[in-house]
């Protein structure tokens, strides 16, 4: 007997029975997105390794090592780790900066990152996600994170939790990376490997660790002095300031956490998670935040945006399991060839029906309709005769004789 190959480590199989969950998070995403003006758009699943390094920050564990990266053609091309980058691609290469203000799109579909797999992560995962291009007011922030909420409450996620920042503009936010690097000079080489590599390339990185020595250090007061500072200018301030006041107005509930800010380096200004209490210590749902800068680092023009991404894994593991939806109807009969005909007859005005393809006995094909369908529809010899047919509802037991073309009505009814 040949070897079992087996699926590869970090990848799973969306089976039938689980893809109604599936379906769910797509469905809901396409009715609420669409409520929002925002259109789909589907980016290829490889890009060019320059635009991951040059986009979301060689500074940043993705880059450094998470991507999956081969050659081809003497050219370096990466399976996507995140969609925004490719996004921006797509925003700067089919000109849609010229399209009038805001410019809203969102996305759905697998990401690929080599860690170790964990709940609702996987080495491929899916993740949904929204990209608003175009307006630099702070309704883009509230409007993104408003959006998040909906949808999740859509989903019925309603145990959540909004956690805000902001990260300031490039230029105030290098005087608060001096203070940071300063204060934590003293405490350098009992930071984890990782925050003492960040420490010289991108010292904000460090307040993302979730390395619990870490962690302590960051909690000592003269470290939370530094950290808890208002450090962001007067301009970044005010746009933080009216941020709070729209959600204010939305009664969206949220806390202010000045040690979020997020794993990508193009982060600036708003950055915001959203949290469920019904996860463990990897409990985020959702994270975001405003790239004013990316679109231009791409070669586009200067271009103010704001987007999120949620793993699809993530909510599924917090959605209650979907029965599978049972067909219309499935024929029973031991005349194969009436069957299929009726069949095709049905399934061209839209009824989803099955019938027995391998002619098994009655009692089998019975057994079979209950399982899967809600009516059984019998053509038993007499039936087929007078061009009628028995309808048996499998959930009552109920059952009837009628003519073929009142069929529909009566599954509908």
């Amino acid at each position: 007997m040949a070897k079992i190959i087996k699926v590869q480590k970090g990848t799973k199989d969306i089976l039938p029975q689980e893809v109604g969950q599936w379906h769910k998070l797509e469905k809901n995403a396409l009715e609420i997105f669409t409520r929002y003006g925002y259109k789909e758009i589907r980016t290829p699943i490889f890009e060019a390794t320059e635009l991951f390094a040059r986009g979301v920050g060689d500074t940043t564990d993705i880059v450094n090592k998470e991507m999956y990266t081969f050659e081809k053609s003497d050219r370096s091309i990466t399976l996507r780790p995140e969609n925004t980058a490719g996004v921006v691609r797509s925003f700067i290469e089919n000109g849609m900066a010229r399209l009038s203000a805001p410019v809203k799109l969102w996305y759905k579909g697998p990401m690929f990152r080599y860690e170790r797999p964990q709940a609702g992560r996987q080495r491929q995962f899916h993740q949904v996600g929204v990209e608003m291009f175009g307006i630099k007011e702070p309704t883009a922030d509230a409007e993104a994170i408003m959006l998040a909420v909906d949808y999740l409450n859509s989903l019925g996620l309603n145990d959540l939790e909004v956690e805000i920042n902001s990260l300031g503009c490039p230029k105030c936010r290098e005087e608060y990376k001096r203070k940071i690097k300063e204060v934590l000079k003293p405490e350098f080489d009992n930071l984890c490997e990782d925050c003492q590599n960040r420490y010289e390339k991108n010292p904000l990185r460090l307040l993302d660790c979730k390395v619990e020595s870490c962690k302590e250090i960051f909690e000592k007061p003269e470290i939370q002095k530094v950290i808890q500072s208002d450090f962001i200018c007067e301009e970044c301030a005010q746009h933080y300031s009216e941020l709070k006041s729209y959600l204010d107005k939305l009664n969206i509930k949220y806390v202010e956490n000045k040690l979020l800010v997020r794993g990508l380096d193009y982060y600036n200004r708003t950055v915001f998670e959203i949290k469920s209490n019904n996860l463990g210590s990897q409990n985020a749902v959702c994270g975001g935040g405003r790239y004013d800068s990316l679109v231009r680092n791409l070669g586009g023009e200067d271009t103010p945006a704001v987007g999120w991404a949620m793993g699809m894994e993530r909510l599924n593991s917090l959605l209650p399991e979907i029965e599978p939806e049972k067909l219309d109807g499935y024929i029973v009969s031991n005349s194969p060839a009436d069957a299929f005909a009726f069949a095709q007859e049905l399934r061209a005005k839209g009824v989803n029906v099955e019938f027995d393809l391998a002619n098994k006995k009655f009692t089998k094909q019975l057994e079979k309709a209950s399982k899967v369908a809600r009516f059984a529809l019998i053509l038993g010899e007499d039936e087929i005769k007078v061009n009628k047919v028995s309808v048996k509802n499998l959930s009552t037991s109920e059952q009837v004789t009628i003519d073929r073309n009142e069929v529909i009505d009566k599954i509908k009814a």
